[in-house]
């Protein structure tokens, strides 16, 4: 599999399993814009080791949420480059709480990068693909949309959410040549998880078949798949990456 000559706009870049993407779509030939929001110098690194890999890219700061910051980077980077082949929309947030705790702000928080990040992303790189009439858009979902768990409500609908969007733009951009998928991630080894008591982890553990959190890189070359020649006739999907945690 090659991506050499496409260019990919990865949101959330700097770190965790946007990070992992970031390298393996640049490890598969592909000029990498990394995004990030606040975390500059871990945005710095992502970048170091993406070249320091072999592989070509650059760092563009802006808040998905924020449909004019999102219009004006995208812009930028088309009058840079032409054209932008693939969209990983993986910037995320989460604020968990149990729903009667949740304060209106971490909602609007969590649902204005999550869902609405998505949906910005999506229009404003749509307008070129569909002129190409070539794009895969692949957007970061999660098993919690899909089975729900306690304290995470605001992060559940997101992902819900992004999972009835990216079956509706498959629908929607299908006849100009664009795949629109998610990744839906299980238990993933990240900072997150790192933080988890020891015995809570051991629990996490015996509801997931294999018998292990999953890697960035697992969820990082599932998205390369998505983004690569060899998924022309996948569109509209959810790909579950959880070691069998749940199994649709």
């Amino acid at each position: 599999m090659t991506l050499q000559g496409q260019i990919a706009l990865v949101t959330g870049g700097s770190r965790g399993i946007g990070r992992a993407v970031v390298l393996a779509l640049g490890r598969h030939g592909a000029r990498v814009v990394v995004n990030y929001r606040g975390n500059h110098s871990a945005a710095e690194e992502t970048l170091e080791q993406l070249l320091a890999a072999g592989g070509s890219g650059e760092l563009c700061p802006f808040d998905v949420s924020q449909e004019a910051q999102v219009d004006e980077a995208v812009k930028k980077i088309v009058d840079q480059h032409k054209k932008i082949d693939i969209v990983v929309n993986n910037a995320g947030v989460t604020s968990d709480n149990l729903l009667v705790r949740l304060k209106p702000e971490d909602w609007d928080l969590v649902l204005g990068i999550n869902l609405k990040g998505t949906v910005h992303c999506t229009k404003a790189v749509c307008r070129g693909m569909i002129r190409a009439r070539y794009g895969r858009i692949i957007n970061m979902a999660s098993v919690v949309g899909q089975m729900g768990n306690a304290g995470q409500s605001a992060y559940a609908a997101s992902k819900a959410g992004i999972i009835g969007f990216t079956r509706a733009m498959a629908r929607e951009l299908a006849s100009r040549g664009i795949t629109v998928n998610a990744v839906a991630p299980g238990y993933i080894d990240t900072e997150m998880t790192e933080k988890l008591p020891g015995d809570l982890k051991e629990e996490f553990l015996k509801s997931v078949p294999l018998g292990r959190f999953g890697s960035g890189e697992d969820v990082a070359e599932t998205v390369s798949f998505l983004a690569g020649p060899g998924s022309g006739y996948i569109t509209g999907q959810v790909i579950n990456v959880n070691g069998g945690l749940l199994m649709t």
